[in-house]
């Protein structure tokens, strides 16, 4: 993890560092973006405002969204250089 943002549009947010250096060597060599700007966020609203019901169509552009409470939980011990694992 890369970067703490504390004024995101979706709340928290949580930075991935990725693509890496062999990300974008692999997608070079295969032609392919290696995309970016990946980030772990909470939804629009606050903890007095929630936030609109979640669409259930693909609306984070390849980020992954978990709740406020979920992202306030991840956030404190969370810090700057944290290895994040995504799995399918």
């Amino acid at each position: 993890m890369s970067f703490k943002n504390a004024t995101a549009q979706f709340r928290l947010s949580l930075k991935i560092s990725n693509p890496d250096a062999l990300d974008r060597a692999a997608a070079r060599k295969a032609g392919a973006d290696p995309g970016g700007d990946v980030f772990i966020h909470g939804t629009a609203g606050t903890s007095e405002v929630p936030a609109a019901p979640v669409p259930r169509r693909d609306w984070t552009l390849g980020c992954i969204a978990v709740s406020n409470d979920e992202i306030e939980e991840v956030w404190r011990p969370v810090e700057t250089g944290t290895a994040v694992e995504i799995r399918p």
